[in-house]
C-alpha cells in the first residue's frame, strides 16, 4: 500500500510544467478505434487512466507502440468487437467512451458499467439516449451494456441535462452515421472541443464544439492523424491552489490561460496574485485571505474537478466560505478528512459552508477520490506538521508525477510503500 508522506509549512518556488488533460486524453486514445489508418497521440499524461486505456485497447487487437514518454503510436486496424468486462471497467469511468466508439465502428458495443470515483449518482440515460436516437437498440443485462444497430442515422438529440461524457459518446458515435447529427444542450467543456478538433483532423465533419449546438455530419471513413492533446487545465488549477495555500511563488507552463479564468478569478478575488501571459501563469500567494462563495457550473462555470482543491485554499481564508456543488452528489466526502486536520467545514446536501482557521495541522488522511486527493495533498502542504495520505491510487488516476513536480518545487513529501493492511485496520489507523 502505497502513501505520501508530507511535512508541511514550506514555502515552494520554481516552475511546473502541466502534462496533458486527462479528461481529454480517455476520450482521444479511444477515439482511434473509429480511424482505417495509425494514428499518432502526442503530450499523453503518464497516468494510470492512460495505461488502462491503452491496456483495454491493445487486449482488443490495436498494435501500440510508445515513442517517447509523451507520445504513443496507435493502430487500430486489427481491434476486435470484444466485450470490454467489469474488470477493466470498475478502475475508471471513461471506459464508457468504448460504447461510442465501437458503435461507430462496428454498429456494435458490449462494455460493462463503469466505475472511477464515487461522486454520486451519474447515469448513462443521456448516453443511452442519444444512442437510441442514431437508430440503436440498447439493453442492460447482468451489468453490462449491450448496443446494437443495423445502420447509424443521423438524428436531432437534445439533451435534458448537460453531460460531458454523453456529449463526447454522440460525438463518437455519430462520426460515421449517415446524414446530419445536431447535439443540442451540448457540454461546451474544453476536452469536448479538443476531442473534436481530434476527430476533424481525422477527416471528421464536426462544427459548433464548444459551444451548446454541435452538428456532425457523417463521413464514410477517417484517416490516420499526429494530434497532440491540451494542457490539462485541472492539474494547473491544483498546482495554483498550491501556490495559494503555502503562500508561493510558482509560474505554472504549458497552460492555456484562457481555460483557467474561472479558477484565476476566484483565487483573485480571495487576495492570490495571478499574472498571465501567453502559455503559462505566474501565482503568488497572499499571506491573508478573505473568504468567498463559489458554485460549480459547468464551462465556462467554475470546474467541479476544482471544487475540494479550491475549498481546502479557503479552509484558513478570514470569515466564511460557502460552496455549493451542482454537479455531483458525494463531492464532499474529502471534508471529514480536512475536519480531521483542523478545518471547520459545515456540510448540508450539496453545501457547505467554511469558518477559516488559523492553520490545518498534520494528520493521517485517506483520499476518497482523485480531487478530493489532490485537496488533501494541498492542505497538507500547508499545514504545520507531518501528514500522511493513504489510498494514493486515486490521486495517480489523473496527476502524473504529483510528489515529483512537488518535490521540484521545493515540497517535502515522498511516496512510501509499505505492506497491506486490511481496511478496517486503516481506518482505524487513520
Amino acid at each position: 500500500m502505497e502513501k505520501y508522506i508530507i511535512k508541511g509549512g514550506k514555502k515552494l518556488s520554481g516552475e511546473v510544467v502541466i502534462s496533458g488533460a486527462k479528461n481529454a486524453v480517455v476520450a482521444i486514445l479511444p477515439a482511434v478505434i473509429l480511424s482505417d489508418e495509425p494514428c499518432v497521440i502526442e503530450n499523453i499524461p503518464g497516468i494510470s487512466d492512460v495505461s488502462i486505456t491503452l491496456q483495454i485497447m491493445s487486449e482488443m487487437g490495436a498494435k501500440i507502440r510508445m515513442i517517447n514518454k509523451t507520445s504513443v503510436e496507435i493502430d487500430p486496424r486489427g481491434i476486435m468487437n470484444v466485450p470490454i468486462p467489469y474488470e477493466k471497467a470498475k478502475r475508471m469511468r471513461a471506459t464508457t467512451y468504448f460504447l461510442g466508439t465501437l458503435l461507430g465502428r462496428f454498429h456494435s458495443a458490449h462494455v460493462s458499467m463503469p466505475g472511477g470515483c464515487n461522486l454520486g449518482d451519474r447515469p448513462i440515460d443521456q448516453h443511452l439516449k442519444c444512442f437510441a436516437a442514431l437508430g440503436t437498440k440498447c439493453e442492460l443485462d447482468g451489468g453490462m451494456i449491450h448496443l446494437s444497430a443495423d445502420r447509424l442515422v443521423g438524428n436531432q438529440i437534445f439533451f435534458d441535462k448537460n453531460s460531458v461524457g454523453a456529449t463526447i459518446n454522440g460525438i463518437m458515435a455519430a462520426v460515421k452515421a449517415e446524414g446530419l447529427t445536431i447535439i443540442e444542450n451540448a457540454a461546451k467543456e474544453p476536452h469536448v472541443v479538443d476531442l473534436a478538433n481530434c476527430l476533424n483532423s481525422m477527416g471528421a465533419d464536426i462544427i459548433g464544439a464548444g459551444t451548446d449546438v454541435i452538428k456532425i455530419r457523417g463521413v464514410r471513413s477517417l484517416h490516420g492523424t499526429t494530434y497532440s492533446v491540451i494542457p490539462d487545465q485541472i492539474e494547473a488549477g491544483t498546482f495554483m491552489a498550491v501556490a495559494a495555500a503555502t503562500k508561493s511563488d510558482i509560474i505554472i507552463r504549458n497552460v492555456i490561460p484562457k481555460h483557467l479564468e474561472p479558477i484565476t478569478n476566484k483565487l483573485i478575488k480571495i487576495g492570490v496574485q495571478v499574472e498571465q501571459f501567453d502559455d503559462y501563469v505566474r501565482v503568488i500567494g497572499g499571506e491573508n485571505y478573505v473568504g468567498t462563495s463559489i458554485k460549480t457550473h459547468p464551462h465556462p462555470g467554475f470546474p467541479t474537478d476544482m471544487q475540494p482543491q479550491i475549498s481546502t485554499v479557503l479552509t484558513c481564508a478570514s470569515g466564511t466560505s460557502m460552496i455549493t456543488e451542482s454537479i455531483f452528489d458525494n463531492r464532499f466526502r474529502y471534508v471529514d478528512e480536512l475536519r480531521r486536520m483542523g478545518a471547520n467545514i459545515s456540510v448540508e446536501g450539496r453545501v457547505a459552508v467554511i469558518e477559516g482557521v488559523e492553520k490545518l495541522k498534520g494528520a493521517p488522511v485517506r483520499a476518497t477520490d482523485l480531487r478530493a486527493g489532490a485537496a488533501l495533498i494541498i492542505a497538507a502542504l500547508g499545514a504545520e506538521g507531518t501528514s500522511e495520505i493513504y489510498d494514493i491510487y486515486h490521486i495517480e488516476r489523473g496527476y502524473e508525477n504529483m510528489e515529483i513536480k512537488l518535490r521540484d518545487l521545493g515540497a517535502d513529501i515522498k511516496k512510501v510503500d509499505e505492506p497491506d493492511i486490511p481496511e478496517t485496520e486503516t481506518k482505524q489507523a487513520i
